[in-house]
């Protein structure tokens, strides 16, 4: 045989060869292709229905109701504001409707979070008491109790529904550091259980009672209550941390509201990331060696500004008579300051 003739047909063999491993490598680069974005599009559909909130994933069903209507030229509020600059409602007592709002929040589980460590576990007996007359009546509530002395969390009959938590956490020296590695311990609780347990979060002082209803008209996805000694201030009267050095830092320029660190919550996905962030920024602050002027709250009110609540709560659901005058503008009083020493509670 030709040389020529048997490298000519071994060539035609190769190429031959060559081409239909190219086919068959196409065919199953396209199925791998395929099924590599099925498994994408599946995990972002999850990742999206966990993080995802009830009242903006879906619009949920309500049963009839009867109810009056709303008159679009009588505003049941006209002395406050009642709607910020990007549109989130603030809540006053006369803006919603309990009833509508229970029927569109039925079916879920809302976890409160409260800090009793050292002598701040005397506030829990009340405040627990309180919060079952007041707080979420006719919903499911998980009342998360981190404390260092769970020995000490009183037993205290509670709803079909509802159930106490307790969660063994260290306590620290100085009530600044309990303070601030609150944000720390509500983050790392977020990630390994609430995120499985409940819908919303709502973050409470323990030093406080219930007084009136606070139901499912302050959950959002995000939602900072107005603390009640700045509600009447413009943004220059405000204790933001005005040092540039730390990352709760606030220019004079900037600010629309001053939020309370006592009172905040959202979403379990929404307050990780609050939580998470806050935390972040003051251990940067640490390794700078500067502590932000209110702690926790400035760091809160840094992240407030530049991830706008979907709601905000009124006074009427922060409140010290103690310390202030109640205005004609406060129907009512929903939680409230209980009367303490704060230096002798906070530094035994």
């Amino acid at each position: 045989m030709d040389p020529r003739e048997f490298w000519g047909k071994s060539t035609k063999f190769w190429l031959c060869l060559i081409l239909l491993f190219a086919v068959l490598l196409g065919f199953y680069s396209q199925d791998t292709h395929s099924v590599v974005l099925q498994r994408m599009q599946l995990e972002k559909k999850e990742s999206s229905e966990r993080d995802c909130h009830l009242d903006t994933c879906r619009i949920p069903e309500v049963p009839r109701l009867v109810y009056p209507k709303a008159q679009l030229l009588k505003p049941t509020r006209v002395d406050v504001l009642v709607m910020t600059p990007w549109f989130a409602p603030i809540i006053w007592d006369g803006t919603f409707d309990s009833a509508i709002l229970d029927a569109q929040f039925r079916n879920i589980t809302v976890g409160l979070t409260v800090f009793a460590i050292k002598k701040y576990v005397v506030f829990l007996k009340l405040f627990l008491e309180t919060a079952k007359k007041y707080f979420m009546v006719g919903h499911k509530v998980n009342y998360y109790v981190f404390t260092d002395q769970p020995a000490n969390v009183p037993q205290i009959p509670l709803q079909e529904g509802r159930q106490v938590v307790v969660l063994e956490v260290r306590n620290y020296k100085r009530w600044q550091d309990i303070s601030m590695h609150r944000m720390e311990m509500i983050s790392n609780f977020s990630q390994q259980r609430f995120l499985r347990e409940v819908h919303y979060l709502v973050c409470l002082d323990v030093d406080m009672k219930f007084s009136d209803h606070v139901g499912v008209e302050i959950l959002a996805p995000l939602f900072g209550t107005l603390h009640p000694g700045f509600y009447r201030g413009d943004r220059q009267s405000f204790t933001y941390e005005r040092r540039p050095l730390s990352q709760a830092y606030i220019p004079r320029d900037e600010g629309d509201f001053y939020y309370a660190g006592a009172f905040f919550g959202g979403s379990v996905p929404e307050v990780y990331r609050l939580t998470m962030a806050c935390h972040q920024a003051m251990m940067a602050d640490q390794a700078n060696g500067i502590e932000a002027v209110w702690h926790d709250e400035s760091h809160l009110n840094r992240y407030l500004l530049y991830h706008k609540p979907s709601k905000v709560l009124s006074p009427e659901y922060l409140w010290d008579e103690h310390m202030l005058r109640r205005p004609p503008l406060l129907r009512k009083l929903r939680y409230v300051a209980v009367p303490k020493n704060h230096a002798e509670i906070r530094n035994r």
